[in-house]
């Protein structure tokens, strides 16, 4: 693939994603549809969808999530520092670990 169009694609990939971060609260479903649009440019042309994009969507449901619309988002109270986030969805919890004991 040419570089172009994988810059290109990935361009587009991150307007589609913030439209729907936008549009969350006002239009689910079009969030949702431009959303699905991601996924579906990034099969198409076999490109991996960056880190930032993918920890929009659920890893169970594969749904896409707007932060604090349609997921709740805790901080952990362990020792190992991260942050829970709650699919609305299908409630899966799942965590990130922003930093871990020495």
């Amino acid at each position: 693939m040419k570089a172009s169009t994988r810059e290109t694609v990935l361009e587009r990939m991150e307007i589609l994603i913030q439209n729907a971060i936008s549009n969350a609260r006002t239009n689910p479903h079009l969030a949702q549809r431009q959303a699905e649009l991601v996924k579906k440019l990034s099969s198409r042309h076999r490109i991996r969808m960056p880190y930032e994009i993918r920890m929009n969507f659920c890893k169970k449901c594969k749904k896409f999530i707007a932060p604090g619309v349609d997921a709740r988002i805790r901080i952990g109270r362990s020792s190992t520092k991260s942050i829970r986030i709650t699919c609305s969805s299908c409630n899966h919890t799942y965590r990130k670990i922003i930093q871990k004991v020495h």
